[in-house]
């Protein structure tokens, strides 16, 4: 659907240690930083990118960011192992826990997810949905 999503930061370097280490148990990787223009991106199997940027970011059209920041973000994982492992490095990696990896039955059976807080206040989800 998407073929990719931006959010900006306030911190870019510690943005990017958080993210390389949270994505990294999702199969997702950094395809390029550029420090000198205050952007990064990550990229999947499927060519879908998740770019940072920071607040000072020399490129049109990124918006301001909001604060607080309002934004949900949901990557997905390929196993309920991937999920605790991501969780826990987000953690180890300065985020803050907004509910552990486990079933949310409100949703089906099998959807298994955990909540954290990014550096710059976003929520992001990782969720298995078998």
């Amino acid at each position: 659907m998407f073929d990719h999503l931006s959010i900006g930061v306030t911190d870019l370097d510690k943005s990017l240690a958080f993210y390389d280490a949270v994505l990294k148990p999702l199969g997702i990787s950094r395809m390029f930083a550029m420090g000198d223009r205050g952007i990064a991106a990550y990229v999947d199997s499927a060519k879908v990118s998740f770019w940072v940027y920071s607040k000072d970011a020399k490129q049109q059209g990124l918006g301001e960011l909001s604060d607080p920041p309002r934004f949900h973000l949901a990557f997905k994982a390929a196993d309920r192992t991937a999920v605790d492992t991501s969780y826990k490095a987000a953690l180890a990696a300065g985020g803050t826990d907004e509910g552990a990896p486990g079933i949310r039955a409100q949703y089906h059976p099998n959807y298994y997810a955990a909540y954290v807080r990014d550096l710059n206040g976003y929520k992001i989800e990782v969720v298995c949905q078998k």
